[in-house]
């Protein structure tokens, strides 16, 4: 082919380096009098740091889980109030099947002091992951002694299985962490 390539050689490169261009005059700047000045605007910083605000609560939230909205009601129920710490260790040992989660409806008898009961093992892996997050939320909000305030579930969109026959199950899950009020004008021996 008789047709050059449109990237130029090495030779070209060289000779197009080598040429010089005339050198331009150089015009100084006029130095301003003080007539002529403007006044300058100083320009501040757009990011102003504003005092950050506390937030006393933390949340997580969670769609579609892939767990019965109806063994999360009764987990939700379990940890409500609980140091987030407690309802991890309380939850690891539902896991383990240690501890019952207490149920209601047609769930048979268990140990211990609650009359129904269950382990939803399933269920209390995804809580554990939601509340360790909810923990690192805490840490970043500084939060002292945090505790679960609010532990909501909702029924979440329900896609169907193969060929329409099964609604899959999904749930909504909320969960706030806030600071446990501190009343430092009482005394320790005075009553409410």
């Amino acid at each position: 082919m008789t047709e050059k390539p449109y990237a130029p050689t090495k030779k070209e490169r060289k000779i197009t380096q080598k040429v010089k261009t005339p050198k331009q005059k150089i015009v100084e700047p006029i130095q301003k009098t003080e007539e002529t000045k403007k006044p300058e605007i100083k320009k501040e910083d757009k990011k102003k740091t504003s005092p950050k605000v506390k937030k006393t609560f933390a949340v997580v939230n969670a769609t579609n889980l892939p767990i019965s909205t109806k063994k999360s009601m009764a987990v939700c129920k379990f940890i409500k109030g609980k140091k987030i710490g407690d309802a991890i260790r309380d939850l690891e040992q539902v896991v383990l099947i240690k501890k019952a989660v207490p149920m209601r409806g047609e769930i048979p008898h268990r140990k211990g002091k609650i009359m129904s009961g269950g382990f939803p093992k399933k269920t209390a892996e995804h809580f554990i992951k939601l509340l360790k997050s909810l923990s690192a939320n805490s840490i970043v909000n500084e939060l002292d002694e945090p505790f679960i305030a609010e532990a909501v579930v909702n029924i979440g969109a329900r896609p169907s299985g193969r060929f329409g026959t099964i609604k899959r199950k999904r749930t909504h899950v909320k969960l706030v962490a806030k600071e446990r009020k501190t009343n430092s004008n009482k005394k320790k021996g005075e009553k409410k």
